[in-house]
């Protein structure tokens, strides 16, 4: 569905009945899938034809969803997987082996932090943890020979860092690596990194996508733009045979669709982070409405942020949409329509203060979730972070007083109001 524009691809996109078939995407809620010989599932495990045979795998219903994704990105390929964080797994992993080094900009999802910086090291990866304003020497300063990729957010978890990814692009292709982005936060409403650079972009689905808190699962979405081939030996899992499936180069055979190839038919078929097909059922509802939701996420927060800003409780607010904020520029180049639903911001009076200010809360709820539906309050230090040093923290872009607000689609009145009580609640028992 190139040629429509994104909110008709949010309802359209992925699932096109024919004649007598279900008008709405079908779950096909099996393990496997029925053939007439033996030669043709043979044919199916030499990766000589297309088709299903096990969920695991592949599966119809999560096929189409991809499908969606990928065409609201502007991307050539997609598969899904069971959690956002599965996603960033496999999209480092299906590049680098033992021996081999990434780089990450440092303000990124605590949990993707901890992923990279401690869980893949244990499987011979190394990684290099830099700041997302870091200048193109620096970069290029952190690049070893055996680096095969970059990796950074568009817009940071919680820190909401907005990253320049034409800058992290250039510098990446300078090196001959793929700038791999997640895109969790902005969405392919706000953001589409693929015009500006990047080859590879996942997502954590569990946030705007299925915008209702169902739901959890990820997604990876390759361009086809990178050359995999262009430096002999760079990248041997793409290039060179693969044992395991009889000596197939993906390169060779699948051409653009390398890249997701492997990682279905190798990492899937090892690891096995498949999303259930009912979770990709829900996902697809939640994107048909992913457009009108992600407008009124920014219309509120906007709102929000504006009245945190002028309150005499509040010590800082970091919400790019608003004109003074240091990404300003950024967010103006590559989401001029708005970030997310997402702000962060501090009290006076620290990290105390903000748990008291949190627990004052009533119709706000204090939840691990982000980006769904309803307004919904975490501290990170306190929570998603907290298996990070003060350091670490500091590095994340996370400061101990910041309190993550996730803004809901409720009446922006009603939210304000409730923020309001809870900061006189707060205050007036200091």
């Amino acid at each position: 569905m190139s040629d429509y524009r994104i909110e008709t691809k949010c309802i359209q996109g992925g699932w096109a009945p024919k004649n007598g078939e279900p008008r709405i995407l079908p779950i096909v809620q099996s393990t496997t899938f029925k053939y007439e010989s033996s030669d043709e599932m043979g044919a199916l495990f030499d990766l000589e034809k297309e088709g299903y045979f096990y969920t695991r795998l592949q599966n119809p219903t999560n096929d189409c969803v991809a499908k969606k994704i990928c065409d609201l990105e502007g991307g050539y390929a997609a598969m899904l997987t069971s959690s956002g964080q599965a996603a960033n797994f496999y999209a480092v992993f299906n590049v680098c082996e033992a021996g081999d080094h990434f780089i990450s900009t440092s303000a990124i999802y605590g949990g993707t932090f901890n992923l990279f910086g401690v869980t893949m090291k244990k499987l011979g990866i190394d990684v290099t943890f830099i700041d997302p304003d870091a200048s193109e020497e620096e970069i290029q300063a952190a690049f070893r020979p055996n680096t095969k990729c970059v990796f950074g957010e568009t817009l940071a978890n919680p820190a909401l860092v907005v990253l320049d990814l034409e800058k992290f692009a250039a510098v990446a292709h300078k090196n001959g690596v793929p700038f791999i982005v997640d895109n969790t936060f902005a969405t392919p409403v706000n953001c589409r990194p693929f015009e500006f650079g990047a080859d590879i972009v996942t997502h954590s689905t569990t946030k705007y996508m299925d915008g209702h808190a169902a739901t959890v699962g990820g997604c990876i979405v390759d361009s086809g733009n990178f050359d995999w081939t262009k430096e002999p030996g760079r990248f041997p899992g793409l290039t060179e045979p693969d044992d395991s499936y009889h000596g197939v180069i993906y390169t060779e055979r699948f051409g653009k669709a390398a890249y997701i190839t492997k990682a279905t038919s190798q990492l899937m078929r090892d690891l096995g982070s498949i999303q259930s097909p009912i979770n990709a059922f829900l996902i697809n509802l939640g994107l048909e409405t992913l457009h009108l939701r992600m407008q009124r996420h920014c219309e509120n927060a906007l709102k929000v942020a504006q009245f945190l800003e002028s309150n005499e409780h509040v010590a800082w607010v970091n919400y790019a949409d608003l004109p003074g904020n240091r990404y300003h520029e950024l967010q103006q180049k590559y989401m001029p329509n708005g970030t997310c639903g997402v702000i962060s911001f501090g009290l006076k009076g620290g990290r105390d203060t903000a748990v008291k200010f949190m627990d004052s809360l009533r119709m706000i709820a204090i939840v691990t979730h982000v980006a769904d539906a309803r307004t919904s309050v975490l501290h990170p230090a306190s929570h998603t972070h907290r298996q990070m040093t003060e350091e670490q923290l500091i590095e994340a872009g996370v400061q101990p007083d910041l309190i993550r607000l996730s803004v809901g689609i409720e009446h922006s009145d009603d939210i304000i109001g409730d923020i309001q009580q809870a900061l006189d609640k707060t205050y007036n028992n200091l």
